[in-house]
């Protein structure tokens, strides 16, 4: 056993270094949580607030190295409440990292997902782009939707194609909301969820995607939208949104986000009503 903790000495110049095993997993945690945080801030106002935090951090280490007292005394009186005020500032980031520590994505892998409720929803969304109809279904997945199921109208039926379409008729007065989908059973209709606030979504889309994207900022879902003036697909998850080209598409990106091991119930049909 003390034979895996042995420390050995650096090579060349860096033979004054010495090094144990621990040292090394030590550093290859600190660069993996810190490449965490970059990846949950990238594309998010968080990294432009973050950029400014270390412009303070710089400017209080350049007033202390050049003697500003001034300076220096203000940077440290306002330093107290950084930590407050990190916190405020990156309130929503530090929710969903926190959310996906909780998730356990790694254990998720070997869960199998609903594969049936996939092909549903892909031959579903084939009948509703041929018929020029929008639509947003959430597929539920660790994180519970109670909170917004419950702005909705309660299903609880076994999913299949023609609920799903109809759900969506322009006429339906649940038309407007999403479908929330766990397993393969429809828990609710008509549900009102939370709009993004990224600047950086297109002005091109509309409502749906922003809610699409707004939810799976909060929570580990993953939405499918299907738009009604362009009669096309997107996935959002992660608070990322992804254009998808055709059903095949739709269906294995379902699958690796669902974890779900696909067979034939969940393939598209041969007509495909994708563009």
């Amino acid at each position: 056993m003390n034979a895996i903790f042995v420390s050995f000495t650096l090579p060349g110049i860096l033979s004054f270094i010495t090094v144990r095993p621990l040292d090394l997993l030590d550093i290859l945690l600190v660069a993996y949580i810190i490449y965490r945080v970059i990846h949950l801030m990238k594309g998010t106002r968080a990294i432009q607030m973050l950029f400014g935090v270390l412009a303070l951090v710089a400017f209080a280490v350049a007033a202390r190295a050049y003697d500003l007292p001034g300076t220096s005394w203000f940077l440290t009186s306002i330093g107290s409440v950084w930590a407050i005020a990190f916190l405020i500032l990156f309130q929503p980031e530090i929710r969903n990292a926190l959310t996906q520590l909780g998730r356990n994505r790694f254990l998720g892998i070997f869960l199998r997902g609903e594969a049936r409720a996939i092909g549903v929803v892909t031959r579903a969304c084939q009948q509703l782009i041929s018929r020029g109809y929008g639509a947003i279904i959430v597929f539920e997945k660790n994180d519970g939707l109670k909170n917004y199921t419950d702005t909705g109208v309660a299903i609880g039926a076994r999913a299949s194609e023609q609920l799903l379409v109809s759900l969506f008729v322009p006429e339906s007065p649940m038309h407007d909301g999403a479908v929330v989908i766990r397993g393969d059973q429809i828990l609710a209709a008509g549900c009102t969820l939370p709009m993004t606030q990224d600047q950086g979504i297109s002005s091109r889309l509309g409502m749906r995607h922003r809610a699409g994207v707004g939810l799976t900022e909060e929570t580990d879902a993953v939405a499918v939208i299907v738009s009604e003036e362009r009669g096309a697909i997107a996935l959002a998850r992660y608070g990322r949104l992804a254009a998808l080209a055709g059903p095949d598409e739709l269906r294995r990106t379902l699958a690796r986000a669902l974890h779900a091991r696909l067979d034939k119930d969940a393939e598209p049909s041969q007509l495909s009503a994708f563009p």
